[in-house]
């Protein structure tokens, strides 16, 4: 049995030894796998998906999919003929080829971000579940190679809300895209918890008395609140249900923190607020649709034909048409997921420097864009707004005031962040773990509970 954080930024594993967590290395990736995979064509990775299976599994699967299957074997033709790698690669070494050449392939980062968009057809969930599917194979294969044993069992985390804007609908489109991937890789029995109730359980371990625990998750592609009464007397329930006094979640997290860093540190560098040659502003669709990287929506627009034409005629328009002509550069070869992908090593940086300069070379010789945490606050004032709001609700649900605040998530670490939850909960103590392991041990030590 494991614990599994099939996170939007990272993959991680744990399993309970000696009434410990432990995280496990999952190969080469070592204890976190970049939530990412490349495919040569975006057409086999359902076949990718057949190979791996035996069996039922696969002749239900070959059933299911026979359209999708005959299409990928035509594209699988094609890359053997070119002498193409027709291999997945799924964490950095994804990211890697994709840096390659930006052009070629189908790259995802975070797929866990659209499991409850609005709008999927059935070929997008269908394809989504092949994308999930494939990469918990591989994190199961890791696993079973790392353990030496067969893995069955599994405690997933989910947040509060996935990102959509259909509430409980949107949840139930993600859980089950979830649970269909789960149960694909070979998992028998799939369970769910919150994130936060499982970071929350991982500082439980740590306390002496009864406290009432305010626990901020702050991940890739959500924020979640709890309220928890924890404690000595309540760790060994299997019924936590009363223990949790408040909780409430949004679909802001460390991808929008990046997004938001993209537009007000390197967008400028690409012509955003500048003028036409008539003294009027520019148009900033263009530069948005660029850098949402976690709205399939606007990724398919900001790639359109008609996009790069319109971009074209806005070149002819601009007063610094060099400006605008390096947007289009990124239209044109495909490089939105590297322009966030800098912003994000530049949020990272702002942790131990006040700082930093973002490395532009892939748009032009010798471009850089000076960044600091003042640009990272400013960019981010609105989300952090939204996550005080978050945080009183989750106070005004709960009906009482929180003794500690436990910060967790990848971008927990930020210092901008630290201030501001200092400055909304004054005089309340804030506590921090393991920022990415967190979830991943509550999660085990659940799995450990209710699989026994």
């Amino acid at each position: 049995m494991i614990g599994f954080d099939y996170g939007t930024s990272n993959c991680a594993v744990a399993v309970m030894e000696d009434n410990k967590p432990r995280l496990i290395s999952l190969a080469n990736h070592g204890r976190y796998m970049p939530s990412s995979l490349y495919a040569p064509s975006r057409d086999m990775i359902v076949n990718w998906l057949e190979s791996q299976l035996a069996g039922d599994a696969k002749l239900n699967f070959i059933k299911e999919r026979q359209q999708q299957i005959t299409k990928g074997q035509s594209a699988l033709r094609e890359l053997a003929f070119d002498g193409i790698d027709t291999n997945l690669d799924f964490g950095q070494a994804a990211l890697s080829r994709y840096l390659e050449d930006p052009e070629e392939g189908y790259y995802i980062k975070s797929p866990k971000s659209f499991l409850g968009a609005s709008g999927l057809h059935p070929q997008q969930i269908a394809l989504f579940e092949d994308i999930i599917a494939s990469m918990m194979i591989h994190v199961k294969q890791a696993t079973e190679l790392s353990l030496q044993r067969e893995v069955t069992q599994t405690v997933i985390g989910r947040p509060i809300n996935f990102q959509g804007l259909r509430g409980e609908e949107s949840n139930q489109q993600a859980l089950t895209i979830l649970t269909n991937a789960a149960t694909r890789a070979g998992f028998k029995d799939v369970e769910y918890q919150y994130e936060p109730v499982a970071a929350g359980f991982e500082f439980e371990a740590t306390l002496a008395k009864e406290s009432r625990v305010l626990v901020v998750d702050i991940g890739g592609g959500t924020t979640d609140i709890s309220m928890l009464l924890m404690g000595p007397q309540h760790a060994q329930s299997v019924n936590r249900e009363q223990d949790l006094l408040g909780h409430s979640g949004q679909r802001i997290g460390g991808n929008d923190l990046d997004i938001q860093l993209t537009m007000r540190g390197l967008m400028p560098s690409l012509g955003l607020d500048t003028l036409s040659t008539s003294g009027k502003p520019m148009p900033t669709s263009f530069h948005w649709q660029a850098a949402s990287i976690n709205n399939i929506n606007d990724q398919t627009d900001f790639y359109s034909p008609a996009n790069e034409r319109a971009l074209k005629e806005l070149i002819k328009q601009a007063a610094e048409p060099e400006l605008v002509t390096r947007l289009l550069q990124v239209q044109q070869e495909k490089l939105s997921y590297q322009l966030v992908n800098s912003a994000e090593k530049a949020k990272i940086a702002l942790t131990d420097h006040s700082q930093h300069q973002v490395d532009l070379n892939y748009l032009s010789n010798a471009l850089y864009a000076d960044v600091s945490r003042d640009t990272l606050r400013l960019a981010n004032r609105r989300h952090l707004d939204s996550i005080g709001k978050l945080i009183d609700q989750t106070i005004e649900q709960a009906g009482c005031q929180p003794d500690v605040i436990f910060i967790t998530g990848g971008s927990a670490k930020s210092p901008v962040l630290h201030d501001f939850l200092e400055q909304h909960l004054q005089g309340v103590p804030v506590a921090t773990g393991d920022h990415f392991a967190s979830v991943t041990s509550g999660l085990s030590r659940w799995a450990d509970k209710i699989f026994k």
